[in-house]
């Protein structure tokens, strides 16, 4: 397959990808097994280069649910399996998969396709970051496999899963962070953008313990981080919040837990505004991307 030519193709998605492979050159392209095709359960392995690790209990039952009443409604995508005939690995959809077992069925329904490791990796990231599927931790992970076994450069990968060169940049350098520190970011105790806070710091691991347990913003992370433990921005946001009523403050905490940056929310007399506070253009990259998803 022609690199260039495969890198414009994944960078327009996995559904694009899905239907355009049977228009690959003659000479380069790997031939389609079926589409849509029903094939025993038992016969689908997981793919061990996923760099999908946490499925979550309660998302894996509601699906579990879901298929007990509907069925699979989107296929899972596969590859077969070298020297075993009508035995696949799977290269997207292994969440299904794992509901599919749990909900009792006996056959799966699949898009294969032949496709090498390097392929196979690159949808499965695509198929998991378009969904938002994976933590931070998991997406660096995927992207720091590309590089390692496949030579890609971060703005190789830019384009091929079709985010920011900056984007692709943050989340590789979250790797740089002591492991009970990614552990946090795993869990989702602590947010990307108070993680990059950290890279340079000295001790993160005390610095993280002490961003989940005040409940700290990124601008307050920052300031930690910068100034060693100093307490100043802390107290100072508790003093402007003290005016504010207790569901004001709440909404203001909840909105900084999901953007990972601090969020401010002022009342008038007629309606009011929301403010988001960012101090580097990588947070107002990571702002334009959470709000266009």
């Amino acid at each position: 397959m022609n690199e260039d030519l495969s890198k414009k193709r994944l960078g327009r998605g996995l559904a694009a990808l899905i239907g355009e492979m049977d228009r690959l050159p003659e000479e380069n392209a790997a031939p389609v097994a079926t589409l849509d095709r029903q094939v025993p359960i038992e016969f689908v392995t997981r793919n061990p280069r996923n760099p999908r690790r946490l499925f979550t209990e309660g998302d894996l039952e509601d699906l579990t649910q879901s298929i007990r009443e509907h069925g699979i409604v989107q296929p899972v995508v596969v590859r077969p399996v070298k020297d075993s005939p009508d035995h696949y690995e799977l290269i997207a959809g292994e969440r299904r998969w794992r509901a599919a077992q749990r909900a009792g069925l006996t056959t799966v329904p699949v898009i294969i396709r032949e496709v090498n490791d390097r392929v196979a990796l690159e949808l499965a990231i695509i198929e998991n970051v378009q969904r938002a599927d994976l933590n931070p931790i998991e997406e660096g992970m995927g992207y720091q496999q590309l590089i390692d076994d496949h030579e890609y450069t971060q703005a190789d990968l830019a384009q091929v899963i079709g985010k920011s060169r900056s984007h692709v940049a943050n989340t590789l350098r979250l790797l740089k962070l002591p492991e009970p520190v990614r552990d946090m970011i795993t869990n989702g105790a602590l947010s990307a953008g108070h993680a990059r806070t950290l890279i340079t710091a000295e001790n993160p691991g005390p610095l993280a313990d002490r961003i989940v347990r005040d409940g700290l913003s990124v601008r307050q992370a920052e300031a930690l981080a910068q100034g060693g433990g100093a307490k100043p921005s802390v107290a100072k946001v508790k003093a402007d919040a003290d005016d504010k009523d207790a569901d004001t403050r709440a909404l203001e905490k909840l909105l900084s837990d999901v953007t990972g940056m601090r969020v401010t929310v002022n009342h008038q007399t007629k309606g009011g505004d929301v403010r988001i506070h960012y101090t580097t253009l990588e947070q107002l990259d990571e702002i334009c991307r959470r709000l266009q998803s």
